[in-house]
């Protein structure tokens, strides 16, 4: 496998064409922290609350399905505006691919990117390598616990929510957490975090499972078995059945839909696509 991942594309396609979405997924991380926080840092509240629950504009409610998942398990009555907001929200993420909270929101993604990408680069192992399920038994533990105590339990621990408070409010607990993560994603387990561990990302690859859009391999015929892809997909495991089974599509829920392997194939193999549009063994652009 490629420890360096691209050169070939940006050779291909160009620099901007080989990292097109990584780009488009910083920028989207950006804003949406940006939109959060400029209310508390500078008083302009475009949106009031937090990626837990929120109102945009005054209007918009969103919130988070898992967080209102825990607090119906939780025993508390949810307001109207708080269901409403929940399911816009799985809506949403039912068309686009649930664990696009993963890759294009959740502002830990860039934590976890960076220190994968320092793994790289230092040429580390992979280091610890725990089962994926660890996250599904992290989601029901969450979930048990929320049950069991009456309480949205995993909000008391959300790096998520640490982050935002510690980037308000200066507090040192969630630089803490965030530390903890980078160092390990980087000297412990590869990806260990998002890929083994979150159990937000557990709950969003459920709802994955019936995304409408899908990252497919239109060109599988052209591949060159060079493996950027894998070197680069949070989810390397994913990316096979596309390539050689007989759909050549993702259909895994684990899949994040952040495009890093449209951007480094220099033969252009993969592309977005609707789940519909593929047929049992060809592609209907």
């Amino acid at each position: 496998m490629s420890r360096r991942p691209g050169p070939a594309a940006v050779q291909a396609k160009g620099w901007l064409a080989a990292h097109k979405w990584l780009l488009l997924r910083r920028a989207s991380q950006t804003l949406f922290l940006a939109l959060f926080l400029a209310g508390p840092l500078a008083g302009i509240w475009l949106v009031k609350g937090t990626l837990a629950s929120s109102l945009t504009l005054g209007v918009l409610p969103l919130t988070d399905p898992l967080i209102a998942l825990q607090s119906l398990l939780a025993r508390h009555p949810l307001h109207v505006t708080a269901l409403i907001g929940a399911v816009i929200v799985l809506v949403g993420y039912m068309l686009v691919g649930g664990r696009v909270y993963c890759s294009w929101v959740c502002p830990l993604n860039v934590v976890t990117d960076t220190a994968h990408w320092l793994r790289q680069r230092l040429g580390l192992r992979d280091g610890v390598v725990s089962s994926r399920n660890m996250r599904r038994w992290a989601l029901f533990g969450a979930l048990a616990a929320s049950a069991l105590s009456g309480t949205i339990a995993w909000e008391l621990v959300n790096p998520v929510t640490l982050t935002h408070r510690a980037l308000v409010f200066g507090a040192g607990a969630g630089w803490a957490v965030v530390a903890v993560i980078f160092v390990f994603d980087l000297a412990i387990s590869r990806r260990g975090w998002c890929s083994h561990l979150c159990p937000v990302g557990a709950f969003y690859g459920l709802v994955g499972k019936v995304s409408v859009i899908r990252v497919a391999a239109p060109r599988r015929a052209a591949c060159d078995h060079c493996m950027d892809c894998y070197a680069v997909c949070p989810e390397a495991h994913v990316i096979t059945p596309a390539l050689k089974g007989p759909r050549p599509i993702i259909l895994a829920g684990d899949c994040t839909n952040c495009g890093r392997c449209i951007d480094v194939c220099p033969q252009n193999v993969f592309a977005f696509a609707t789940k519909g549009s593929q047929q049992q063994g060809e592609f209907v652009p």
